[in-house]
């Protein structure tokens, strides 16, 4: 596989590349952008501190990333983290030292090469991601698509902080409140999407050259003005309620007015170290697995450096620490909207960050037109995409070896959160890795009084159960040879086992032969074929 190279991307970028990637980058802002705002508002911060967060995670982490396709910046998993971190260390500019802290033990992580970790995870779990944050993504949109804007976009956890509610509840609640106004804008968004994707799907270009989700956006907001003329009822007004909100820059305001800056004199302070870890830790394992769903969503199949992509968040969130800016990682929603965006490259995320840019300096009064209920619909389509149920019909036919992985996953993301469903759902995961290895390590045949155990791979400590009970089957006058030639790995637990049965079996009358059991270090055979080969001995 290509592994992805920054400098070289950038360098031989051309500008034709732009058909795919101004798309996309589009898309990717106008998901970004609530987004931002929201977990912004959930971490109890500065509303600017998320479009802080999300610049940088363009600009500077788009820039230097490992991969082509991931796009960073505030993440509602650390939401939670973020708002009682404020509140330990006292001050919204005590925490961006602890912001910039992660960074460097970020920083220092992707120099050591931790990114190999990500290579952990089981593949089940990854697919299970994916497929649980999709289905996240459009349960938590519904209350947005029938006008029910009480929770913040980005809250992604099942039971709801902001009111007490929890997904499916406020589900309920927006059916029984629903607005009509929002409900056609989103309904008739949702029904453009999918025509404009079919008719760019067909190569017609005017469907190919323009984006969709700025389509949608329009038809969002011409919709609501028309309600304001022709039906009142309907209509959605221009309040915080219904609308994107994006701060204003007051007249004269300068733009570094708008940023916080950190406080240094609570480097004394050992809080700002426990806090500064646990972000890192956090951002980095939220950052590798959402790398590896973006390469598996990748439609060239590039391999991500996981190493370089460290490096980048670390420098991201030391930069977003000193600006004012939330801690950023990799996010799922916003590297899907990439990908079923169009985009090719690196500049999609790039571009992406130069329009939250000028959501800032330029354009908060035109942008805080635009409904909540149509951006809804962009992430549910994403959402969908994320969580076809042909991809729940193709798991199972994989066994239940990855199926069962895959959906408690799904599940315990669905119903808790993402970290705490992937860490259930890699828990599983492992542990039917372990118990299919421990399966069939070696075979018995018996022929009358004469039985063969031979091992047939690698035996481990999982397989003991299973080898003490067939030694436990042999009969008085047996003969017994035990074969371990095919394992170049025997567990020092099962060595002692066979090695302990000797006696017994000289007791119990069994004659008992053991051939080629000892502690072999893995490989040995291979190497010492090796050595055989080059010295000809």
């Amino acid at each position: 596989m290509q592994q992805v190279n920054p400098f070289k991307t950038l360098k031989s970028y051309r500008l034709a590349g732009l058909q795919h990637d101004l798309p996309a980058g589009i898309s990717v802002f106008l998901v970004a952008l609530p987004l931002c705002l929201g977990i912004a508002l959930a971490s109890g911060a500065p509303l600017f501190s998320g479009l802080v967060a999300g610049i940088i995670g363009g600009l500077i982490v788009g820039t230097l990333s490992g991969s082509e396709l991931s796009v960073s910046g505030p993440a509602a998993g650390l939401a939670v983290i973020v708002a009682d971190s404020i509140v330990k260390l006292g001050t919204f500019e005590a925490f961006l030292v602890a912001v910039m802290l992660a960074g460097v033990f970020q920083l220092v992580l992707g120099l050591l090469k931790a990114g190999r970790f990500s290579s952990l995870f089981p593949d089940s779990v990854i697919k299970g991601m994916l497929v649980g944050i999709g289905i996240v993504i459009i349960l938590k949109q519904i209350p947005h698509a029938l006008g029910r804007d009480n929770d913040y976009e980005g809250e992604f956890e099942f039971t709801q902080l902001a009111d007490g509610e929890n997904t499916i509840s406020e589900i309920y609640r927006a059916f029984v409140t629903a607005s009509p106004g929002a409900v056609l804008i989103s309904f008739l968004s949702i029904l453009v999407l999918i025509f404009w994707e079919r008719s760019a799907g067909k190569g017609v270009k005017f469907f190919k050259n323009l984006p969709a989700a700025l389509t949608v956006v329009f038809l969002g907001v011409i919709l609501n003005q028309l309600y304001s003329l022709y039906y009142p009822d309907w209509y959605l007004g221009d309040n915080n309620e219904h609308m994107v909100r994006v701060p204003i820059m007051k007249a004269g305001q300068h733009l570094s007015a708008i940023f916080d800056y950190p406080d240094f004199s609570v480097l004394a302070n050992p809080a700002v170290y426990t806090v500064a870890a646990t972000i890192a830790l956090v951002a980095s394992l939220e950052t590798l697995l959402n790398l590896e769903a973006s390469d598996r969503l990748d439609p060239l199949r590039r391999t991500s450096s996981t190493n370089q992509e460290l490096i980048a968040q670390g420098v991201g969130n030391i930069t977003s620490g000193l600006l004012g800016g939330l801690p950023i990682t990799s996010v799922v929603v916003r590297t899907s909207a990439n990908v079923f965006g169009g985009g090719k490259t690196r500049l999609s995320t790039i571009i992406h960050g130069l329009f939250l840019l000028g959501a800032v300096a330029l354009a908060g009064s035109v942008l805080n037109h635009i409904p909540l209920s149509c951006l809804a619909a962009l992430l549910m389509v994403v959402g969908y995409k994320l969580a076809k149920p042909s991809l729940f019909v193709n798991i199972y036919r994989d066994g239940l070896n990855q199926f069962v992985p895959f959906i408690v996953t799904v599940v315990g993301i669905v119903f808790t959160d993402l970290l705490i469903g992937i860490s259930v759902g890699t828990v599983i995961g492992l542990l039917y890795v372990l118990y299919t290895n421990s399966q069939a390590t070696f075979r018995v045949v018996r022929d009358q009084n004469n039985v063969l155990i031979k091992f047939q791979k690698d035996v481990y400590f999982l397989s003991k159960p299973q080898l003490k009970e067939t030694l436990h089957s042999l009969k008085p006058g047996d003969t017994v040879y035990v074969d371990g030639r095919q394992a170049s790995f025997i567990d020092h637990d099962i060595v002692n086992m066979l090695n302990d049965f000797t006696e017994t079996a000289r007791i119990q009358g069994i004659q008992y032969e053991l051939h080629e059991i000892f502690l072999k270090k893995r490989y040995a055979k291979d190497h010492a074929s090796l050595r055989k080969a080059i010295t000809g001995e």
